[in-house]
């Protein structure tokens, strides 16, 4: 892994299952310290998308690399360099946040510096108090909490979300951009895949809308005033995702 390479860079994918094709020449790149919200409706390739990255399909044309790195040939080394966090995260109950964190560490074979740890914790904003507590009495914002502290003890420069906001609260989601806002001033590269307009539209640094197989559109946030037009990515959305 090197710094000349993009965290995230996909040109020209083509997958399809059977019959049906679902990416038809798929072009996706994301800087590292970047925050990319890819937006689609269903059907329209986002877990096939995260599933290229993570290297669970052959791609039938074009190239996905992490860091520089094949997924297909390489999948220890590019899983290496991401951390995934799907809709519904798998943690264990019986275990404290601590616990967690220092369990799933020792399977990827990373380093467990307890002192990383709790750095990586109160990163993402979780109350001290909690650290020592069972995850079964943890609400669904908690949990994620967790989750992303686990992908910063793991100090990967890649994050795949999926479905991130899923299910919270309008505080959990403030607090968990809040948090998407730690790792991308570590340099960590995020690619959220959400139908959280909102969410996205006050945390990403740019959105694609996927459809058809491909990026029908991008938007980059601006610098000045709002960073993003709502009501026109608002329209953008509900127009693809009638026709996707």
């Amino acid at each position: 892994m090197t710094q000349t390479h993009p965290a995230i860079a996909i040109t020209g994918l083509h997958h399809s299952y059977g019959a049906n094709a679902v990416l038809h020449g798929l072009d996706l790149t994301v800087g590292r310290g970047e925050i990319y919200a890819l937006l689609g409706g269903n059907g329209a390739g986002k877990s096939t998308t995260l599933s290229a990255l993570l290297g669970f399909l052959t791609p039938k044309a074009g190239t996905v690399r992490v860091c520089g790195i094949d997924p297909v040939a390489d999948p220890r080394a590019a899983r290496g360099a991401m951390a995934y966090v799907p809709e519904n995260v798998a943690l264990y109950d019986h275990l404290t946040a601590r616990e967690n964190i220092g369990y799933f560490l020792a399977l990827a074979k990373a380093d467990r510096d307890p002192a990383a740890i709790d750095d990586a914790l109160t990163s993402v904003g979780l109350a001290p108090a909690a650290w020592d507590k069972r995850l079964s009495g943890f609400s669904k914002g908690m949990r994620q909490k967790v989750a992303i502290a686990l992908a910063l003890a793991r100090d990967v420069p890649v994050l795949l979300l999926d479905e991130p906001t899923s299910g919270l609260d309008p505080r959990a989601v403030l607090e968990f951009n809040q948090l998407l806002d730690a790792a991308r001033e570590r340099e960590v590269a995020v690619l959220m895949v959400t139908h959280d307009i909102v969410s996205a539209v006050d945390i990403a640094d740019r959105i694609g809308f996927l459809g058809k197989g491909r990026i029908e559109e991008e938007r980059e946030a601006s610098t000045s005033g709002a960073r993003f037009d709502l009501n026109a990515l608002h329209d953008h959305y509900t127009q693809a995702g009638a026709t996707a």
